[in-house]
């Protein structure tokens, strides 16, 4: 660790192989805690590189709980939070959007960052258990179509660098890889991103993570999803070639609509706008989803445009095979619940 703690005190930058080393270094808990403190801090000072993202996000993904089926064309749609937006779980009622048209999806989340609940907090008001093994989770992937993942129960081993986090009250890299760390290998990835300014790298991420198909959005208002609220830029993942992107909801006949008019409240203030948005209910929050799930839809390919894309999303609702999708993860959940008990 201080070969690297110097190399980024002198303002060098890691190879993705040496950034790996460093983070199995910190797994081992022989790294100290204001090493670590260091590391991030050096990190955030010089800039991080695409490189170093991704040798960070493979190390993280070696030691969380082991998944070993590869089940094909799997998709998350996550954001990074830290938007400030407050808005309603907009990636976590897409999730279930982009399921029910027939595109799996392995939600990969935690709890509030800038919502006041994250995607966590409402699906457990909703009845959704946090806690599957890998095994049953690859089991309701390949059954249900949609499976959630808590990120604290999948990462164990990240529990030292979470505290130093907490510690040093600022901003670091692992504010924004979250959606990154996944460890079911994904085919395709909606990735929302509330740093403008981070678009191409974290597409270069997505690329060096062997993304068949990827799209990073920052969205009007700085939005870590996309917004109705105006022009929505992103980044195109697509076997290897990147191409940016700009999006804005009327070329998707959508509505325009300010940021204010999807904030969203508790954990069961945020459940009831996801049921109402998943039972028909027309109006922003609809619109929203639309659009995000219109994203996701097209990211994997099952639509040959995002216009196409918004019109497979609202199919997905009205038909009920989105609310399907939610229900059946709940009774999953109960029935997990009754077999632990």
């Amino acid at each position: 660790m201080k070969h690297y703690l110097e190399k980024l005190i002198e303002g060098n930058s890691l190879l993705e192989h040496e950034m790996e080393e460093a983070v199995r270094g910190i797994f081992t808990q022989e790294t100290t805690d204001s090493e670590i403190a260091s590391f991030l801090t050096g990190l955030k000072s010089k800039g991080e590189t695409a490189e170093e993202v991704s040798g960070l996000v493979k190390a993280i993904r070696k030691h969380a709980l082991h998944f070993t089926k590869k089940i094909p064309n799997v998709l998350d749609n996550c954001g990074t939070g830290g938007d400030g937006s407050k808005s309603f779980n907009i990636s976590t009622t897409s999730a279930f959007v982009i399921a029910g048209a027939g595109i799996t999806v392995a939600k990969h989340g935690n709890r509030s960052v800038s919502s006041k609940t994250g995607s966590a907090d409402v699906l457990e008001a909703l009845g959704v258990s946090l806690d599957f093994t890998p095994e049953a989770t690859e089991e309701i992937l390949e059954q249900n179509g949609i499976a959630f993942l808590f990120a604290p129960h999948v990462h164990p081993k990240l529990k030292q660098i979470m505290k130093v986090r907490r510690d040093l009250k600022i901003p670091t890299i692992f504010n924004l890889i979250g959606p990154l760390t996944n460890p079911v290998q994904l085919d395709y990835q909606l990735l929302g991103i509330y740093r403008r300014d981070m678009l191409d790298k974290f597409a270069h991420v997505l690329s060096n993570l062997s993304r068949k198909r990827a799209i990073v959005i920052n969205g009007a208002g700085g939005m870590d999803e996309a917004s109705l609220a105006g022009e929505n830029e992103m980044v195109l993942v697509s076997e290897g070639e990147i191409k940016r992107m700009k999006l804005h909801p009327e070329e998707v006949n959508l509505s325009l609509y300010d940021n204010s008019k999807i904030m969203g409240g508790d954990a069961r203030d945020n459940a009831e706008i996801l049921l109402q948005v998943l039972q028909g209910k027309k109006g922003p929050h609809r619109d929203t989803v639309l659009l995000n799930a219109g994203l996701g839809i097209y990211t994997a390919g099952k639509a040959e445009s995002i216009l196409q894309g918004v019109g497979i999303a609202a199919e997905s609702i009205d038909s009920g095979r989105a609310r399907a999708k939610l229900e059946n993860l709940i009774s999953v959940s109960n029935q997990n619940k009754k077999v632990v008990g």
